[in-house]
């Protein structure tokens, strides 16, 4: 039974010997008992702020084309013959633009004047590069061909036809692009 008490004896100096050998960390630090847990994540992005990577869908050919029409707006006929019309793909920074500049992100029919004065209050960013732009035939027709399926804010300026009287209006239409379709709408 002698050698039984010397191994546990022994293997009691060599746990003893190894625990000496151990470094120090020192003091635990103020408030030991908080144990950490994962890394907070960072806030999310800001929702509608300008990316450039969110319009790159809207870079890739597609087979959509967009027919559209400015329609009648009341009792005072409008035209956009000779204008431009743009097409903003949708993204978060366009849709809350449209909703300052719009006071909607599916469609509108404001006096230019209106619009304009809510510019500095809309999320600032250069979408120009990504838009695409139409001129407005004098039928008030316009198109957009070659796009890829997605979702695209069409706005333009309406003017009174000639013997009408009544403000420049900025109309603006979310209209959807699918399945290689021609998609017909009026603004």
């Amino acid at each position: 039974m002698a050698v039984p008490v010397r191994l546990l004896a022994a293997a009691a100096l060599c746990a003893v010997s190894v625990a000496a050998c151990a470094p120090s960390l020192g003091p635990p630090p103020p408030g030991a008992h908080f144990r950490p847990g994962p890394a907070t994540p960072p806030p999310p992005p800001n929702d509608d702020a300008f990316r450039a990577s969110d319009f790159a869908w809207s870079q890739a050919p597609g087979k959509n084309t967009l027919s559209g029409t400015l329609s009648h707006v009341g009792a005072v006929r409008y035209t956009c013959a000779g204008l431009t019309v743009v097409a903003t793909p949708e993204t978060p920074w366009s849709r809350k633009r449209m909703m300052v500049l719009y006071k909607s992100d599916q469609q509108a029919a404001l006096t230019a004047d209106d619009v304009r004065s809510r510019q500095n209050l809309a999320p600032p960013g250069d979408s120009d590069p990504y838009v695409k732009r139409a001129k407005c035939d004098a039928a008030n027709h316009f198109v957009f061909s070659g796009l890829p399926d997605g979702a695209w804010y069409l706005v333009t300026l309406a003017k009174p036809a000639p013997g009408q009287s009544g403000p420049n209006l900025a109309m603006m239409r979310r209209v959807v692009t699918r399945g290689g379709k021609v998609t017909p709408f009026e603004l």
